[in-house]
């Protein structure tokens, strides 16, 4: 029956400042780099952030050399004159889905049996402020291809022509939960709506000056203490944390029927095992304890699994004063004495806050530990917080072969989504 589908990931794709490929990525989380630098992509003289994880200079046209070889003439073509003409983090989506596809080592690619979902909304916001500042200079100068680029649906709509998807395509929208929320519902299009293969697209927010500078009146971003070292400045589980850091990232992950999967021989990473969403009825971005503690208890009560059989938390430990606490203490309600022996990290203390993306991001950044038998360290970890008495890896790799990973995302608006995912095993 549907209901009973296992679900793999068998593609994965990645772009951040810490490496566009999956082994450079690994490589950098090992060594405990940090990709938090100052923000080039904009003015910042009159805003309080100064720092972020900024992919604005990637080498786009590098990128596009490295396709050509491994696609088709005429499918190559369509990706660079697609790519061309898109706005910054809708490029970023096209070339990392293309990334996954090629991944997955698919030879043919039912396109009537493939689901799209981009995790995300409002994704380009500099692209808009850019045309709302040359509208007030001169309308008729404005891109003229706006109107349709600005929309979400943009993203959706470009990655599917690039890959010949006709199954559903759409964005899923829940702040800093959204990957998790896209994951959800894929693996939904698989059990329960007759599709084989579905993408999972963590696209890159591309922040505008007055997102940043209304998060720094709020109080959620670091803006204070680490402008002339920014790679110090995202350190979850740290006394001195003061905000999280905003961040470009880009993700995608491939998942599919696992017999479908197994018929046509592809590499599997891991096996899904569930993926649970609730909310706080909250709008203010306030992370509840309550809310987090009864996410994963569901999660794990819905996938069957014990809490002593999870041994690995992907945390969203996003670098906040009240956020890393909230969720340390949702951990040890959650899994109790076995709390202890749980190995904990933070992949945002040197990735900064990928935001929408984060989940898809983090997701990958798991399953690549969880192949390669190390864990990456939570860098940054000065002075512990007295209250984080966990496990969290601090500083350094740690050798460990995960079973089971909890993947934490919690979004502003009150949005609660976890996920589980296992060492594949037939």
């Amino acid at each position: 029956m549907s209901e009973k589908k296992r679900i793999v990931i068998t593609g994965m794709a990645i772009n951040t400042r810490l490496g566009d490929n999956l082994d450079t990525f690994y490589d950098n989380l090992m060594a405990g780099k940090s990709g938090v630098t100052n923000w080039t992509m904009m003015d910042t003289s009159r805003i309080y952030s100064k720092v972020g994880g900024d992919l604005s200079e990637y080498n786009v046209r590098e990128k596009l050399a490295t396709l050509k070889p491994k696609l088709p003439l005429e499918q190559f073509k369509k990706l660079r004159r697609m790519v061309k003409r898109a706005p910054f983090t809708t490029k970023l989506s096209m070339l990392a889905a293309m990334d996954a596809y090629l991944d997955a080592g698919f030879k043919a690619l039912d396109p009537f049996r493939t689901s799209l979902a981009v995790a995300g909304h409002n994704l380009n916001k500099m692209y808009q402020h850019e045309n709302y500042l040359q509208f007030e200079e001169e309308p008729d100068y404005i891109d003229n291809l706006s109107s349709v680029h600005s929309l979400d649906t943009d993203h959706a709509g470009s990655v599917s022509e690039v890959l010949g998807i006709h199954g559903p395509i759409y964005t899923m929208g829940g702040a800093c939960a959204s990957g998790n929320i896209a994951l959800r519902n894929t693996v939904d299009e698989i059990r329960h709506h007759d599709h084989d293969v579905g993408f999972v697209v963590g696209a890159t927010l591309e922040f505008a000056p007055l997102d940043l500078h209304a998060m720094c009146l709020l109080g959620a971003i670091s803006f204070q203490s680490f402008n002339d070292t920014p790679e110090q400045a995202s350190r979850p589980y740290d006394a001195k944390r003061e905000g999280f850091i905003p961040s470009h990232g880009t993700a995608v992950l491939v998942v599919e029927d696992l017999e479908h999967a197994k018929a046509r021989g592809a590499k599997i990473y891991a096996e899904i095992l569930g993926v649970t969403a609730t909310s706080d009825a909250n709008h203010l971005p306030t992370p509840s304890e309550e809310g987090q503690t009864r996410t994963m208890q569901r999660l794990l009560k819905n996938s069957g699994v014990a809490p002593e059989q999870v041994d690995y938390i992907c945390a969203h430990a996003t670098s906040t004063p009240l956020g890393d606490i909230t969720e340390i203490n949702s951990i040890k309600r959650v899994f109790g004495d076995h709390a202890k022996k749980l190995k904990i990290n933070a992949p945002k203390s040197m990735l900064g806050h990928t935001c929408w993306s984060a989940a898809v991001v983090e997701t990958v950044a798991g399953v690549m530990q969880m192949q390669k038998g190390w864990l990456h360290p939570s860098i940054n970890i000065e002075e512990r917080d007295s209250r984080v008495d966990l496990d969290v890896c601090a500083n350094e790799p740690v050798e460990h072969q995960i079973e089971i990973m909890l993947k934490n995302s919690f979004g502003f608006g009150g949005i609660n989504v976890c996920s589980l995912i296992k060492r594949y095993s037939n």
